[in-house]
């Protein structure tokens, strides 16, 4: 045990000497993060090969950030990001198997190895999941905001100025969908164009059910009056039923992580109740 700490601090104060030794000839003064963990396994990574190798799960993950953090997001970013997570689960590797010599415990070695795995896989399954709950906050909002347009349209409110009123009292910087629908605005004041505006906000959102409100959107927005009112309509039925089904799998969601603690609270009531039991038994 005490060789494999001996190895692992010996490799990573070769991969932090390296960095150190080329950060001095460019005269770089990288923070004591980057300087530690970031570049150090961002360089072990590219050496190894690992991005070509796990490339198409990486493309996905990448494409999940530029979905969360925008189109200004970059390859590079996401992999300095990977790297990151690595070195954090190396660090917590050494920092267990350390613990395991000191307590002459080989559990924590075994915990050290558990966590070293799971901490760099952590990104890529929240990445999902936090994509998911976009989807879901976005189709939940949608049909509101659309009867809102409706209502501004039918009550004699020009498209333009009728979709810019929309963010009236809205969280425009948390809200993914009023935070894309605060894009097309400033676009729309700047003078440019409403069909290319809305182009971006599809894009922004890649959300099927905003697609389909944009189609409708841009097929009928010149109309306006009447017809434009309409032809939102049709498709405001299908928004509010989907968002009843969001706000159902959500509720089912809840109702099933409540499960565990109530699980637990049963067992320390059965240890209660049978604990006199047992003692007067004895």
């Amino acid at each position: 045990m005490a060789f494999i700490v001996l190895l692992l601090a010996f490799l990573w104060l070769l991969l932090i000497g390296k960095t150190a030794l080329s950060s001095l000839l460019k005269r770089n003064k990288p923070a004591w993060k980057e300087l530690l963990i970031a570049i150090p396994f961002a360089r072990m990574l590219e050496r190894s090969k690992f991005y070509e190798h796990l490339q198409l799960p990486i493309s996905s993950y990448h494409s999940k950030q530029i979905l969360l953090k925008g189109t200004d997001w970059q390859l590079t970013q996401t992999k300095q990001q990977i790297a990151e997570t690595v070195g954090f689960g190396y660090v917590v590797l050494m920092g267990c198997s350390l613990l395991a010599l000191l307590a002459k415990e080989p559990l924590l070695l075994g915990m050290g190895i558990l966590l070293g795995l799971l901490l760099p896989l952590r990104p890529f399954m929240e990445a999902g999941r936090i994509v998911e709950r976009r989807k879901q906050a976005i189709v939940a909002e949608l049909p509101e905001t659309l009867s809102k347009l409706m209502l501004l349209v039918g009550a004699g409110e020009p498209v333009l100025q009728a979709f810019v009123r929309c963010l009236e009292g809205k969280e425009t910087t948390t809200h993914p969908l009023y935070k894309e629908w605060s894009k097309v605005a400033v676009a729309l004041s700047n003078g440019e164009s409403f069909s290319s505006a809305i182009e971006r906000f599809n894009r922004g959102c890649a959300v099927q059910e905003v697609s389909i409100f944009t189609t409708v959107l841009l097929l009928n927005y010149r109309r306006g009056g009447d017809q434009f009112v309409l032809a939102l309509r049709e498709i405001s039925y299908t928004l509010w039923e989907k968002r009843k089904a969001v706000a159902r799998s959500r509720g089912e969601e809840a109702s099933s992580k409540l499960v565990f603690p109530l699980v637990g609270i049963l067992l320390v009531l059965m240890v209660f109740v049978a604990a006199p039991a047992m003692l007067l038994m004895s």
